[in-house]
């Protein structure tokens, strides 16, 4: 092996300038690779970080996922049976025995919960209508299952307990009607109640459904306003252990009946955005690594044409084919592993250059300071180095092949 090493190192020596932008190529790849990908990533896992920790890990509704079957159908499971325009009957909306169910859900471990009773209503102020979904909460138990409480800008949630015609409303919800904390809100609701609330606490968290369509008030003042006394319509649970979502929500439906959706169900869409979004970047940004690869084919390639002589010289003293390749692969892996380390730094530097800048549109930003996160993973390093590197000895490998198969008797006799 160190007959091709030397060669391989003589080659690189004597083409130092195409040696260089080969390397600064796989370098420039490695290290955008890393830089967007890692920028990409902290951006889905701060998003998913604000879902998670701003909604409910598992949430039970007053809904159903199928139909009670026909009573006809039950009766003869075998037959061909077609009911059609069944009038269902009109019941009465809320979750049942609300409380045993929380109080059973509270004794597992790891588990917290908070009711709540969600419904429409339309806020009225100079003149303008603006309809949201509200959202009847216990404060106190609300702040054990969100992250509401944190989210506060102004004002608290716990002030809902001390005022019972207080509302709790989105930073950007707020600035859209032109009300700041302390005013006052005429509100209307879908059976006809009307009442004046007071702002008693502003919130933002970087999801503009929420800041801008969701407002919060007591529960029993809630279900006054709803004319629902003493219902609720949704249950929130919060885990330890967020990966016992879909496991606590089977347990919930099977027991209970009503549908308990995970996070992963509630914003499975989201999540399906992301996977998108990665094949994407990685696709694009991998494809760079890949016509960095085009230049060492190219100066292979070159090395090839112009020491075919040399080669069929090495050939009949006795050099064989499998170090011939190994010769020029050496080549390509060698400008692969400088390519690699050079990007590795830049990957880093780039890194470390976009986390100085502010994040737009979220004041608590991505990271420290209100600025973008980029998510330093080993193994986006390793993915760019593996790609690299073997770009590199594919791209060194096809022309090594072409010189280990040329006979040296007819370059010679060529040469001759």
């Amino acid at each position: 092996m160190t007959l091709p090493l030397t060669i391989a190192a003589a080659h690189l020596r004597g083409r130092r300038r195409q040696t260089l932008v080969s390397v600064l190529g796989v370098a420039l790849g490695v290290g955008v690779f890393i830089a967007v990908t890692g920028l990409m990533g902290g951006f889905q896992a701060f998003f998913r970080n604000q879902l998670i920790e701003s909604n409910p890990h598992v949430t039970i509704t007053d809904e159903v996922r199928l139909p009670a079957p026909q009573p006809l159908v039950m009766l003869h499971p075998a037959a061909a049976v077609s009911v059609n325009r069944i009038l269902p009957r009109d019941p009465v909306r809320g979750i049942a025995n609300a409380g045993e169910i929380m109080a059973a859900l509270a004794a597992m471990p790891g588990v917290a919960v908070a009711p709540s009773l969600r419904g429409q209503m339309l806020l009225r102020r100079a003149g303008r209508d603006f309809a949201v979904a509200a959202v009847g909460i216990d404060p106190a138990r609300e702040a054990q299952v969100t992250t509401l409480s944190k989210d506060m800008r102004q004002g608290s949630l716990a002030a809902l307990d001390a005022r019972p015609d207080g509302i709790v409303v989105g930073q950007e919800l707020a600035t859209k009607m032109g009300a700041a904390l302390g005013d006052t809100i005429s509100v209307a609701t879908a059976q006809g109640g009307e009442s004046v609330l007071r702002i008693v606490g502003i919130f933002h968290t970087g999801l503009e459904q929420q800041d801008l369509g969701q407002v919060f008030v007591a529960l029993n003042r809630q279900q006054s306003m709803q004319a629902r006394p003493r219902v609720v319509n949704e249950i929130h649970i919060r885990l330890t252990d967020i990966r016992r979502s879909r496991e606590i929500a089977a347990v919930a439906e099977g027991r209970w009946g009503y549908k308990a959706a995970p996070w992963e169900e509630t914003f499975a869409r989201i999540l399906e955005v992301f996977v998108l979004q990665n094949v994407i970047i990685y696709g694009s940004t991998g494809a760079i690594l890949l016509v960095a690869g085009f230049g060492i084919f190219n100066i292979i390639s070159t090395v090839v044409s112009e020491k075919a002589r040399d080669i069929a010289i090495m050939r009949s003293i006795g050099m064989t084919r499998a170090s011939v390749v190994v010769t020029f692969v050496v080549e390509g892996i060698a400008v692969g592993l400088m390519g690699v380390a050079a990007g590795w730094l830049l990957g880093w530097a780039g890194s470390a250059l976009i986390e100085t800048f502010p994040a737009p549109g979220t004041p608590s930003g991505g990271g420290a300071g209100g600025n973008l996160t980029v998510e330093k993973s080993p193994f986006t390093y390793g993915l760019a180095a593996g790609i690299a590197l073997l770009s590199s000895v594919v791209a060194a490998w096809i022309p090594a092949r072409k010189a280990a198969r040329t006979d040296p008797l007819a370059i010679i006799r060529g040469a001759t």
